[in-house]
């Protein structure tokens, strides 16, 4: 297949009347549509406006996608305690596939072909199989927790990694390696000592596994870490284990000079998740700061009730500017660098190798985009479009593996409507003003 087209190859790159031509999972060729079309003349040509990576959602909530807008207004641990994880734990295993099923969709369908997904305690296996049938890349992992948690998501440590390790075996590699495991504790707060370590030890038995979690995206939350342990939030996790080229740490909002050193000198990676942390009021993670030391920095939209949208240009638009408006420089995250953060430093980050950008011989992930709207016209610069105008909703066709999961705008390996409808009804059924009872849970013990 020939698809044609601008073609934003990466960061650097762009070719007006370009092409990439796919054979199989894999892209044959880039380069001027002329020289390809003459290269490859029985190829089946498909015409977009705008062709680019698939994006990369480097820390996404899948399972919260039933929850969109139950928290507004909330900080991270009200939000968390009193709404989200009341609602996770309510969830029966088929609503649970309908809330990840629903995430995807959305992430598809607005040009996300790569996620690393933070799922939840119970019911993982139905989100792996979703990720399967919709036809997302994604690095996922069943949620671990077993202390400070409330009835129904507070396991025994050593029941939860032999779960843990029980979806390793079979879903790490599956779907032709479209889908891989991370070793997944939920943050600090919730997991105890034996069960960060056992995480680790867990994740080094296996090749390619690897670790996710959340650090110091809120400042009560690295003062509850601090009274149990005596360290800051990312000193702990360094001391158990937790950081390391195969660990990916969501937020890092609040970190302090040796912090910064610590992740920079073990290659962790950091999943900037912009909108979430305004939304929550958590504040600004310093990724310029990351950058300059090397740190490998992605995006995330983290989860639809603290962000409402899993929109990845969204997120490339607020990241670039939040960050403008924090150095009051115009010039501290343009948009290079957003889009470099939403595909190839996501796609490292996540463990894919050759994915995040369109090249010869990387895995046939592309977006195609409509710029045949108002906010489009015109379009000087593509990848100031890409990141400063263009929506989800602009995506009009998205392959995965060389292939198409969206076609015209309309996902093509699950029913939509149908996803939306079971949605709607589960949603109808949840209040998470009735979930499990979270009395018991205190972060003074």
């Amino acid at each position: 297949m020939l698809l044609s087209g601008t073609v934003i190859a990466d960061s650097e790159t762009v070719i007006d009347e370009g092409g990439v031509v796919v054979s199989g999972s894999r892209i044959e060729a880039v380069g001027p549509r002329a020289e390809l079309r003459d290269r490859y003349p029985d190829h089946e040509e498909r015409s977009f406006d705008l062709l680019a990576p698939g994006m990369v959602g480097a820390h996404v909530h899948s399972v919260q996608s039933l929850g969109r807008g139950i928290a507004d207004d909330s900080e991270l641990l009200e939000w968390l305690f009193d709404h989200v994880l009341p609602m996770e734990a309510s969830l029966s295993a088929a609503e649970m596939e309908v809330a990840a099923t629903l995430g995807y969709l959305e992430m598809v369908e607005s040009g996300t072909t790569t996620a690393i997904d933070h799922l939840s305690v119970n019911h993982a296996d139905r989100a792996f199989e979703a990720a399967g049938e919709v036809g997302i890349r994604g690095l996922l992992g069943k949620v671990l927790m077993d202390r400070r948690s409330p009835e129904g998501l507070c396991e025994d440590t050593d029941e939860a990694l032999a779960e843990s390790e029980r979806l390793i075996e079979e879903y790490h590699g599956a779907f032709d390696d479209r889908i891989r495991y991370a070793v997944t504790p939920r943050f600090a707060v919730s997991c105890s000592e034996e069960c960060l370590r056992g995480a680790r030890s867990l994740a080094d038995r296996y090749d390619g596994v690897r670790i996710h979690t959340h650090a110091s995206e809120n400042r009560r939350e690295i003062e509850t870490v601090e009274a149990d342990t005596g360290m800051r939030n990312v000193r702990w996790l360094d001391e158990v284990g937790l950081t390391g080229e195969d660990t990916v740490l969501a937020h890092c909002v609040h970190t302090d000079e040796a912090e910064r050193e610590i992740l920079a000198e073990t290659g962790t990676h950091v999943t900037h998740c912009p909108s979430s942390n305004m939304k929550l009021a958590s504040g600004i993670a310093p990724i310029g700061d990351y950058r300059e030391r090397g740190i490998n920095v992605a995006l995330g939209n983290d989860g639809p009730p603290c962000n409402n949208t899993l929109d990845p240009f969204t997120e490339m638009r607020q990241g670039s500017l939040l960050q403008k408006v924090d150095r009051l420089d115009p010039v501290a995250a343009p948009a290079e660098t957003l889009f470099e953060m939403a595909t190839v430093n996501g796609a490292r980050a996540a463990g894919f190798e050759d994915v995040g950008a369109l090249r010869e011989e990387w895995r046939a992930d592309v977006i195609g985009l409509t710029t045949d709207v108002t906010r489009a016209t015109p379009v000087y610069d593509p990848l100031s479009h890409l990141v400063f105008a263009a929506h989800g909703d602009d995506v009009v066709f998205t392959m995965v593996d060389g292939e198409v999961v969206v076609e015209d705008g309309e996902a093509r390996t699950v029913d939509p409507e149908a996803i939306r409808r079971r949605a709607r009804e589960v949603a109808r059924g949840l209040d998470a003003a009735d979930g499990p009872d979270r009395s018991d849970v205190s972060l003074d013990g």
